[in-house]
């Protein structure tokens, strides 16, 4: 027995030691106890955003609205460098220009159509019929003037450029000219009445 427990000794030590050896080895091992869950959560508690940033300040803000209403205002008076490249051009002025100098059923549309539909309400027989045969007329009368002053448009853009409108002019045109005056953007820079010209750039 006595010589049983002597043998058993260096064994236990052995496998100690290379516990210790194996647990050193480990690339996770750093020789000091484990942190507490509370210190590690507070260690990996970082700010998603570094500090403060010039363009978070009010004054930053403020900066920022302000300019974006002075781009907007720029692009409803129409200045070059402002507008989408889909009004850019002094070819695109002109089509603007061409709808804007006249009064077309188009832009009286929305309106009128509001009418009719306030006399739908009405329970008179009388009512029902001008809302029908007025919502039919206009709607004929919006298309015919739309055809017409593409057709004019297109002739007078021919006369001064030489050449005939690129694709999606007439679409442009027409859709314009569907739209009430004051929503028009940019803004109509002519009046109703004023001879079509080709104006500079602003």
């Amino acid at each position: 027995m006595l010589f049983s427990k002597k043998s058993t000794e260096p064994k236990d030590q052995a496998a100690a030691s290379s516990t210790v050896t194996a647990d050193a080895s480990r690339p996770g091992a750093k020789g000091r106890p484990t942190p507490k869950r509370r210190e590690a959560e507070a260690a990996n508690r970082r700010p998603l955003v570094g500090g403060s940033s010039a363009a978070s300040t009010p004054d930053a803000k403020a900066r920022a609205r302000a300019e974006r209403a002075r781009v907007r205002e720029a692009m409803l008076r129409g200045e070059e460098k402002h507008l989408p490249p889909r009004d850019r051009g002094p070819e695109r002025r002109f089509l603007r220009d061409a709808v804007d100098s006249r009064r077309t059923f188009g832009e009286i549309l929305l309106p009128a159509m509001l009418v009719v539909l306030a006399l739908t309400f009405i329970p008179q027989r009388w009512a029902g019929l001008v809302s029908m045969v007025g919502a039919y007329s206009l709607m004929m009368l919006t298309i015919i003037g739309a055809w017409l002053l593409w057709r004019q448009t297109k002739a007078r853009f021919a006369q001064d450029f030489g050449h005939e409108p690129s694709k999606g002019s007439a679409m442009y045109v027409v859709l314009r000219s569907f739209q009430m005056r004051g929503s028009r953007i940019p803004r109509p820079a002519v009046k109703p009445g004023d001879p079509l010209t080709r104006r500079p750039a602003g």
